[in-house]
């Protein structure tokens, strides 16, 4: 079977990924520098601010809200270590309350608060969000670095949660082999990989454990 050209910003098939988090990841981004091949500029450096919705209740499907749009993943499986998500929903504020009660709140796996409107801004939604006891709504902003190291779309990045700044490096890809060697390369063989759901629930303290550094 012909491998999938990845292209960075392109659609492909869904994508396996890994990712870390911590203090620094300095030499993993000097190499990843050094063994990248050229990119399209545009990803040189992208800036972006988002909100997540995190769950006491759910580790499996991943919300974030970016200007304005609701962009849902579930997770559906993982080999060798690294995750796949699929898209599970995509909508856009203001939001249906019919939408909001049959695929959002449940994809949080929460008991269902009572709505009362038939459109909700995203600060209603927001508002709801501060008031349910199972939900946190979290402000993330990403200084994205780009690369293509064997075949795998790779970021060093600076991600600020809440306003406290800790680093990530991914690699990512439809052929797990491409990035396990990518992972070997970065010498990052060591380091645990976790998606943002869980990065950001150990840095607001909903999760007991740590970081990678």
């Amino acid at each position: 079977m012909t491998k999938e050209q990845l292209e960075i910003g392109a659609i492909s098939k869904p994508r396996f990924e890994f990712r870390t988090f911590g203090k620094e990841f300095d030499d993993a981004a000097f190499l990843m520098s050094r063994l990248s091949v050229p990119v399209p500029e545009k990803v040189w450096e992208r800036f972006s601010e988002e909100i997540y919705i995190v769950s006491k209740t759910n580790d499996i499907n991943n919300t974030k809200i970016r200007d304005g749009k609701m962009d849902i993943k579930t997770f559906v499986q993982s080999v060798d270590g690294l995750e796949q998500w699929n898209p599970l929903m995509k909508g856009e504020f203001p939001m249906q309350a019919d939408m909001l009660q049959k695929e959002v709140f449940p994809a949080f796996m929460v008991e269902m608060p009572q709505l009362t409107k038939g459109v909700y801004t995203l600060e209603e939604f927001l508002d709801i969000v501060h008031n349910h006891a199972d939900l946190q709504a979290v402000r993330v902003e990403k200084e994205r670095f780009g690369y293509m190291v064997n075949d795998t779309i790779c970021e060093y990045a600076n991600v600020w949660i809440n306003g406290a700044m800790v680093v990530s490096v991914n690699s990512e890809s439809t052929e797990v082999e491409d990035i396990k060697k990518t992972i070997t390369d970065l010498k990052l063989e060591d380091a645990e990989n976790i998606n943002y759901l869980q990065a950001i629930k150990r840095v607001i303290g909903m999760s007991n454990k740590k970081l990678a550094n």
